[in-house]
């Protein structure tokens, strides 16, 4: 089981682009875009078996309000996705759709804990199962920047049809959108997040004996650059200066970071001003020139998708039902409700109630991170969900597949330990604990 985890946390970086090619070249894509959920259903099934032989796991899972949370939340999904069905707001595809999206992080977060809990191959592994996949992602994505040409994953699928072979800024040539592997820029940013968090967590825990992680970093903050996704800038931003206020153990330091950071605003937001007419500064920052080629600013489309989704989830606090917002929503009947904003469109399929009940979620997986924070798996989950949930505000980050995949699965890994080991790990986490004191 933890092999076959391992085997899904390895492909999802590359899951677009081979449920493309092979669904353009035998048909039937959204069967092979599902591989991953039928794997997860044998999975699954022997986790509930596992918990049911393990009375400390089971005993545990019973009492954790995480677990509680997300078997309501699940419920809900179907509860309501029901209704809707039965008053025809949405279709038997949308709704399918909206389920599997919305839930199976979730239930992979389930798995990965369980079986983390009754083997330690995922925790020792987990830096070479996000890492070695991540680096072929960015090599790739700097390929299509600066030597291969724009249109390149069209040979194998790419299309109307399918996933856009490209994007650009402002439908300008001169500022293609690098997308990778990943499903589109957007998504791309948001996953190399993570990875950037995990590199730099890696670097400053390690030092000089991982002196090779400098170059690739460089590298994967060039390939975020270039897919001019700003909301991922700014995830990044967050991410790292969590991520070095809470690896440094001096209080000098962490009373400069504030001041810093500071300056570093102020003398950015002066950079910008004085270069506000040049070309890559408007393109780059604003997403649009005086020569823009878009009838409608893309800012000005997410304002209003914003003002809009707002407003449905103010007038209907229940919810319309799953598969009638967010990307689900593309397959129904009615008109398309994209919120430009996760949270908004959980609000707008099951309503206050789920929101409510996916943001605990959330606030009980950032505690109990926080209260691993010594360990570098629970550090960069930390630091990084702060980051995507900025994302996450500004787009639909946790609808992606590899996003929400790799990042739930890490942190069932990370949270297992709860369950494996309790007691080398507790003594592990003091041992830091004391040396991070006796510095101070």
């Amino acid at each position: 089981m933890a092999w076959a985890i391992g085997l899904i946390l390895v492909l999802l970086p590359f899951h677009a682009v081979f449920t493309t090619w092979l669904g353009a070249t035998v048909g039937h894509i959204d069967l092979f875009r599902i591989w991953k959920e039928l794997l997860l259903i044998p999975l699954a099934s022997a986790a509930l078996w596992l918990v049911y032989t393990d009375k400390r796991l089971k005993s545990w899972l019973q009492t954790s309000p995480v677990v509680l949370l997300a078997v309501f939340y699940i419920l809900l999904h179907l509860l309501l996705g029901l209704r809707a069905l039965n008053h025809e707001k949405v279709n038997t595809s949308a709704l399918i759709y909206a389920l599997l999206i919305n839930l199976r992080f979730l239930v992979f977060f389930g798995v990965c804990f369980v079986v983390a809990a009754q083997s330690s191959w995922l925790y020792q592994h987990w830096r070479q199962l996000l890492l070695v996949p991540a680096t072929v992602v960015i090599i790739f994505g700097l390929l299509q920047q600066f030597v291969l040409p724009a249109n390149i994953l069209s040979h194998i699928g790419y299309g109307p049809r399918t996933i856009p072979a490209f994007q650009s800024v402002d439908q300008k040539p001169d500022y293609i959108r690098i997308q990778s592997t990943l499903r589109g820029p957007n998504p791309l940013g948001a996953y190399l997040v993570l990875v950037i968090t995990t590199l730099a967590a890696v670097r400053v825990s390690l030092k000089k004996k991982l002196s090779i992680r400098l170059p690739i970093i460089v590298i994967s903050t060039v390939v975020l650059f270039f897919t001019y996704s700003r909301s991922a800038w700014l995830g990044l931003v967050l991410s790292l200066v969590l991520l070095f206020y809470w690896s440094t153990n001096r209080p000098k330091f962490q009373r400069l970071i504030i001041p810093v950071l500071i300056i570093c605003f102020v003398i950015l937001s002066g950079l910008t001003f004085v270069l506000r007419d040049n070309n890559l500064v408007q393109n780059a920052l604003f997403h649009t020139d005086e020569t823009s080629r878009s009838a409608e600013s893309s800012n000005a489309a997410r304002a209003l998708a914003l003002e809009s989704g707002a407003a449905s989830l103010f007038h209907e606090p229940f919810g319309r039902g799953p598969g009638t917002a967010g990307p689900a929503s593309f397959r129904n009947d009615k008109p398309a409700r994209i919120a430009e904003n996760y949270f908004i469109q959980i609000g707008q399929e099951v309503g206050v109630i789920g929101l409510g009940l996916f943001v605990a979620i959330n606030v009980l997986v950032i505690i109990e991170l926080w209260k691993r924070r010594l360990d570098l798996l629970a550090k960069v989950l930390l630091a990084s969900l702060i980051g995507i949930t900025f994302i996450n505000l500004l787009s639909h980050a946790w609808a992606d597949d590899t996003l929400a995949y790799i990042w739930w699965g890490l942190a069932g890994i990370a949270l297992s330990s709860v369950i494996l080991n309790p007691n080398t790990i507790s003594s592990h986490l003091t041992t830091r604990l004391l040396a991070a004191r006796k510095e101070k």
